[in-house]
């Protein structure tokens, strides 16, 4: 059992090895940046600017100009090539896309309103870059650091076009609260149930601006429970299992499922949300998205499983939720 899966995990270290060589740093797309612009028009960034540069990995040159550049945005215990080098990252270049992805810190373990900032600053940057608006796509706590960036960085709002969300934990999750039972990574702290950052985040207008909001939720998610919590306010909220009824979807699976990626897909390329009546008709057969195998998938699946497990056990763990910072305070 064992032998047989290793070959998907040398597979998918070589994908990830591949998307580091075709990516670039964005500081070698742009050149040195300054605190001012990377703040755009909202709260000066703690984080050095040549800190947040090196998170940021883009094509060089940028080839689409007829098309908005993506920034995909990993979730808890992972990184950018571990979450998307393998699946999304081939499968949108091969569909003609400007793929950038941003690695936040300490594993997306620790304090959301500081990782929050290397979205900030990758959302300005690129659009600096290729004077036109951005794409995000977010998965699991991705999301909550791009939804936090457009509502406390108002200047975002007009230079985001899309904001998919996928396997979104928006309005705090139960397992949070089970696992700060004890001391737990800060992120935890605030994406559990109740916690001062969910309050700051969802406080007033969820989807702020003129972004289209498009929100993906599978009832066969184990980690967004209740499942109730997943709807954000004011976007289009999609179940998967509204699209192809009795389809399994786990949190995981959000990253190569193929009906997933055609709605995804669909947002992008069309103008304001996703809607599933464009999908294509038998959109149900396929199981995984283009390029990714189901032995790929079920190893990519093993590794982030052995990843969050190893986290919750060797990130930094604190009592309390860290303090809300000066403008989220009410």
């Amino acid at each position: 059992m064992i032998r047989h899966r290793q070959a998907p995990h040398r597979h998918l270290r070589i994908r990830a090895f591949v998307a580091a060589l075709v990516g670039v740093a964005l500081a070698a797309l742009l050149g040195p940046g300054s605190p001012a612009a990377a703040a755009a028009d909202g709260p000066p960034l703690n984080t050095p600017v040549a800190t947040l540069d090196a998170a940021v990995r883009c094509p060089s040159p940028f080839q689409h100009p007829d098309r908005e550049p993506v920034l995909l945005v990993h979730g808890t215990s992972s990184t950018y090539d571990e979450s998307w080098g393998w699946g999304y990252l081939p499968a949108l270049r091969n569909a003609g896309y400007d793929v950038c992805g941003v690695t936040l810190p300490n594993r997306s373990m620790g304090d959301i309103q500081n990782s929050s900032e290397y979205v900030v600053h990758a959302i300005d940057r690129i659009q600096a870059a290729t004077g036109r608006k951005v794409d995000v796509i977010g998965h699991s706590q991705g999301n909550m650091q791009i939804r936090w960036a457009l509502k406390w960085w108002p200047g975002l709002q007009t230079k985001v076009d899309d904001a998919v969300l996928l396997a979104n934990p928006g309005h705090g999750i139960g397992g949070g609260n089970l696992f700060c039972a004890i001391p737990c990574a800060p992120a935890l702290h605030q994406f559990s149930l109740g916690s001062h950052f969910l309050a700051a985040l969802n406080t007033g207008d969820e989807t702020p601006g003129p972004v289209s909001y498009t929100n993906l939720y599978s009832y066969t998610d184990e980690a967004i429970v209740p499942v109730t919590t997943a709807p954000v306010n004011g976007a289009r909220n999609i179940s998967m299992q509204s699209v192809c009824p009795g389809r399994i979807v786990t949190h995981f699976g959000f990253l190569y499922d193929s009906v997933v990626y055609r709605t995804v897909v669909d947002a992008l390329s069309h103008s304001g949300t996703a809607e599933p009546g464009r999908l294509p008709f038998g959109k149900c057969l396929d199981v995984n998205l283009p390029g990714v195998s189901v032995a790929e998938a079920t190893a990519a699946t093993a590794v982030a499983a052995a990843n969050m497990s190893a986290e919750l056990l060797s990130a930094s763990k604190v009592w309390a939720e860290p303090s809300l910072r000066s403008y989220a305070t009410p």
